[in-house]
């Protein structure tokens, strides 16, 4: 028995790994290729993470705000988004233009906007606090609008902008998160059934060395340079005297302005957002751990809130009428005399903790 239960296990294995190998192969169905690519999630979160402080690094609060502009008008609403901003532009004394932040010297767009909601400010950015975030371990006490509360449908977006080295990301100038801790914080996500994919995406020098140590699964990561290399900055506005945002975010921002809800734009073309041309540095792409292929994931799947949706064309008729049953429309009457009372389906599935 046990010699049957390892040559059936062995069976097994051979034949996903086939099936694996020849999903580009005209053998295989077109539906089968087709099912195994489709995203399979029911809701998307980001977190968004600027870890710096003080004026001079004006571009990496212009850098996540961007991003957080992004995913909103893409459909992610601010529930679903984490926001950990470690200093306050927008109220910086030396802001000659107060409560704004622009991301580009024309001044074209106050990404600090009206109706952002930061959940995490100033000095409550900490590498703690961030791994406790994405761990699921909040103190007591913690806001619900300030955990995490993904789930195994997630499809959850990840984006890092800072100072960084070998091996590291600096949170406000005084500690550091390693590449070896924020993969063991993914890996309990993972086995906490905290995400279904995820995109890991980070704007700082030798960024790539981030995603290194990663090896739970699902796992999409970009990153604007390789060990070695620096993340330069785009352009700077001499009126503030500063750099406005980082060269990798300035391009993937140009990329991501042209993506509408409906768009069928792939998470492959986002990847090729920055050639080195104009990067300066290498972009850095890791894909091994992903089961799908990026040519064929829509970059909705991480950076908006799309649901499936069924259009009828035909009208509905909600109203009752004399020549409809009460069971017609979905109507009980107990007892003669009483009013109708209506069945909607429950919020919460209650009955499968009875």
């Amino acid at each position: 028995m046990e010699f049957s239960c390892k040559f059936l296990a062995i069976f097994l294995a051979i034949t996903i790994l086939t099936v694996t190998r020849t999903l580009g192969n005209s053998n295989v169905p077109q539906k089968f290729v087709d099912r195994i690519q489709k995203s399979n999630h029911t809701n998307n979160w980001a977190v968004l993470v600027d870890a710096s402080r003080f004026w001079f690094n004006y571009r990496h609060v212009a850098n996540v705000l961007s991003i957080y502009r992004s995913v909103k008008r893409l459909g992610i609403p601010d529930s679903q988004i984490i926001l950990m901003l470690a200093d306050d532009m927008a109220c910086n004394p030396r802001n000659s233009r107060p409560a704004q932040v622009f991301n580009n010297a024309n001044q074209h767009l106050n990404v600090y906007g009206d109706d952002v909601e930061v959940d995490y400010r100033g000095y409550d950015v900490t590498v703690e606090n961030f791994v406790r975030l994405l761990t699921g371990r909040t103190v007591n006490g913690t806001a619900r609008s300030k955990k995490l509360l993904t789930d195994a449908g997630s499809n959850v977006l990840i984006y890092l902008t800072g100072h960084g080295g070998d091996g590291f990301l600096k949170f406000q100038d005084s500690e550091e998160i390693t590449s070896q801790e924020l993969a063991d914080a993914i890996e309990q996500m993972w086995e906490k059934k905290r995400y279904n994919e995820l995109f890991f995406m980070v704007d700082t020098c030798q960024a790539a060395s981030l995603y290194e140590k990663f090896t739970s699964p699902n796992i999409l990561a970009v990153a604007s340079s390789l060990v070695g290399e620096d993340s330069l900055s785009h352009h700077v506005d001499p009126s503030i005297g500063v750099y406005m945002i980082d060269r990798y975010t300035y391009y993937a921002l140009e990329f991501l302005e042209k993506v509408q809800v409906n768009s069928q734009k792939t998470m492959g073309e986002f990847l090729k957002v920055c050639p080195k041309r104009v990067c300066i540095s290498t972009v850095g792409v890791r894909k091994d751990l992903f089961n799908r292929d990026p040519d064929k994931v829509l970059i909705t799947d991480f950076f908006g809130g799309v649901r499936p949706t069924k259009i009828l064309s035909d009208p509905i008729d909600i109203e009752f009428t004399p020549e409809k049953t009460f069971e017609e429309v979905n109507i009980n009457i107990p007892l003669e005399g009483a009013k109708p009372s209506y069945n909607f389906p429950s919020q919460f599935a209650s009955e499968l903790f009875d």
